[in-house]
């Protein structure tokens, strides 16, 4: 489509206008974000430039390469069935949505200034016309393009093997993607369509997992109306192991997400601030206070210990599950729960009342108790990374890394033995003030801004 005031092709994207299909009046030319159909620019009801809002648009005749889609339909719904089992329903549902709708062939290629250009080895025509390669053609191709950039940097002596990931590879390579429901019509269907199509054994996706949106208040994050706040801003108010917590505890999985300041205060407050960062300040401070710097031996464990065991070990396992199935939420629920019988157990116990008429009771309880730390330190890494390093730094372990501890290894709760020289770090999560809440909405906006 072309656009005489901007003097230029336009991008599907920079066409927008009203979706035919569910009469969203903000859809762009390749697709609706509203309902995820994909379209071409002339699909659109009063369409416009998003250059310059003019509605002058003309369709112009040129020519483009095109992928026969509709020629691999088939092959596509065959490989879907065989691997979407393992899918989150927002993926596969696209998916076949897609496929229901039949696949149409797509224009490949654009006439525009900036993208891959076509080689003109090949098409000498269209590359004379300086035609480009369409992003969502060209662009997963790059996956594969940057990790052969990445062996061929390989230094000398050292092998790097791009193949064994790509071409003909073995069961060993798992391949899993991460995105926002509206590229995923792209990676479940078109660019598999395209390594199918080729008859060459390149590796295909094995897991699409698809986010809804995160909205801001309900709308929509925007960096022209300054509505949200982004990474640049984010880290500087606040650590990253705040936002990547928040944000993998409430990812959009089966719905929309919205964040609002209110609900991410009372998060960190909550579960990062009391349950865990709580946590390991007053188990280590106590335990500096009245035993020194070095993990207290106490008695053997007894049976809150072994029930304590147990429940690790069972809440790991869910923890463990809930990651494998890349169900986020579910996850962050579990971690969550391994926190709180840590704290559960604490309370039980009171090592502040017990170390009155048993030293050694008490002893065993802030031995048991540090183990349950450094257990934190190690499989929460993936939600706070630079907190669960400062957690593993406080025991002088020798050799001590992040290895996974499996849920059968937990039970024990034995890896900081007594007499391990610790240190008590500084508070891991500093309370969100309600000072600072109400700053936070008044830059970045809010309910009362």
């Amino acid at each position: 489509m072309y656009s005489p005031v901007d003097g230029r092709f336009l991008p599907d994207r920079y066409v927008e206008g009203t979706c035919p299909h569910c009469g969203y009046d903000k859809a762009r030319g390749d697709q609706c974000e509203n309902c995820t159909r994909v379209l071409d620019p002339t699909d659109l009801i009063d369409p416009r430039s998003a250059i310059s809002g003019s509605t002058v648009l003309e369709v112009r005749e040129t020519k483009h390469l095109f992928l026969l889609q509709s020629k691999l339909q088939h092959e596509v719904e065959e490989w879907i069935a065989t691997v979407s089992a393992e899918w989150p329903h927002l993926s596969t549902s696209i998916a076949r949505k897609w496929l229901t709708e039949g696949l149409n062939d797509r224009a490949i290629t654009r006439d525009l200034d900036w993208g891959v250009p076509v080689p003109a080895d090949t098409w000498p025509e269209l590359a004379a016309e300086g035609k480009v390669f369409y992003v969502w053609f060209d662009a997963p191709i790059e996956y594969i393009g940057a990790t052969k950039e990445w062996a061929d940097a390989s230094a000398d002596g050292e092998s790097r093997d791009w193949k064994s990931w790509w071409y003909e590879a073995d069961d060993t390579a798992r391949y899993t993607q991460f995105m926002a429901k509206d590229n995923v019509p792209f990676h479940t269907v078109m660019f598999p369509a395209t390594e199918l199509g080729v008859r060459e054994p390149w590796k295909k996706v094995d897991v699409v997992k698809g986010f809804n949106w995160l909205t801001f208040y309900g709308g929509k994050f925007s960096t022209s109306q300054k509505r949200g706040v982004f990474t640049d801003a984010a880290l500087e108010i606040l650590p990253g192991d705040y936002w990547r917590y928040f944000l993998i505890a409430n990812a959009p999985e089966s719905d929309d997400s919205s964040f609002t300041w209110e609900h991410f205060t009372a998060t960190v407050n909550k579960d990062l601030a009391d349950t865990l960062g709580n946590f390991v300040n007053r188990v280590l401070s106590f335990s500096r206070k009245r035993f020194g710097d070095e993990v207290p031996a106490g008695r053997a464990a007894g049976e809150a210990e072994a029930k304590l065991g147990e429940e690790i070990a069972r809440l790991l396992g869910e923890y463990e599950e809930q990651m494998e199935a890349l169900q986020f939420r579910k996850a962050a629920a579990a971690l969550r729960a391994l926190w709180s019988a840590g704290n559960s157990y604490l309370e039980e116990k009171a090592p502040w009342l017990e170390i009155k008429t048993d030293a050694d009771g008490a002893a065993l309880t802030l031995r048991t108790a540090m183990n349950l730390i450094h257990l934190y330190a190690v499989v929460s890494e993936p939600f706070i990374p630079a907190s669960a390093a400062a957690m593993r730094g406080a025991f002088a372990l020798e050799d001590d890394t992040a290895t996974w501890v499996t849920a059968e290894q937990a039970k024990s709760l034995d890896a900081v033995p007594a007499g391990t020289a610790f240190t008590v770090p500084p508070v891991l999560f500093a309370k969100i003030s309600e000072e600072d809440l109400e700053s936070y909405r008044e830059r970045f906006g809010g309910a009362d801004a």
